[in-house]
């Protein structure tokens, strides 16, 4: 059972259908009570870092899902913002994050890149996996839709799994133990994000 964390924000139904077309069951959670049973979970996320945190701490849902993710060890995904909100901070809020993965998500307008980037970072661009990671299996040069203008920085390398040119490289997703993070939108990226939306159900 896959179950998409439903806080007012995210492109629930197009994963419920992403996933209907995999013949995998898929429900959104809008209440602690409904997570409670969640086996692995997405955290969607669209919009401004603090906007989504505020509707989040607001659901009634964030005590149970820090449980379910930091002591009961329930894979998570988190996909745009849903994967900015798993770092500690960001530079477009003011509110902590989730604190998941020990990270900080900055502009790209900042000192790290050569060239001033076109924001949004919008459209179809190549991520470039780590060998084996289980997340990209089966994909063979695997393009994704981003749609963003602040990226994630790990403080360790370890956590990177895919990463992406955009004046620069950038981790485009990451993880740390059972906690995976896209910043692309794999509901919105045809096969390979289907791809990507069945390795995460079979980890």
């Amino acid at each position: 059972m896959i179950t998409i964390v439903d806080y007012g924000l995210g492109n629930i139904q197009a994963f419920a259908d992403m996933y209907k077309r995999l013949h995998i069951e898929a429900r959104p959670a809008r209440t602690a009570q409904e997570l409670e049973s969640a086996k692995k979970i997405i955290l969607p996320g669209v919009g401004a870092f603090d906007w989504a945190m505020a509707r989040l701490n607001a659901s009634g849902m964030r005590e149970t899902l820090d449980r379910l993710v930091k002591e009961e060890q329930r894979p998570v995904l988190g996909v745009c913002v849903g994967m900015q909100m798993m770092a500690d901070s960001s530079d477009e809020g003011e509110l902590p994050g989730l604190g998941w993965i020990p990270a900080r998500v900055k502009r790209f307008d900042d000192s790290r890149f050569t060239q001033k980037a076109r924001l949004p970072h919008m459209g179809w661009n190549d991520a470039l996996p780590r060998a084996g990671e289980s997340l990209f299996h089966g994909m063979d040069d695997p393009r994704f839709y981003f749609l963003h203008s602040y990226y994630f920085v790990p403080d360790s390398q370890e956590h990177v799994l895919a990463t992406t040119d955009y004046n620069g490289q950038y981790a485009s997703a990451v993880r740390s133990g059972n906690v995976y993070g896209t910043q692309f939108h794999p509901e919105k990226s045809h096969h390979w994000g289907m791809q990507l939306l069945k390795n995460f159900a079979e980890i």
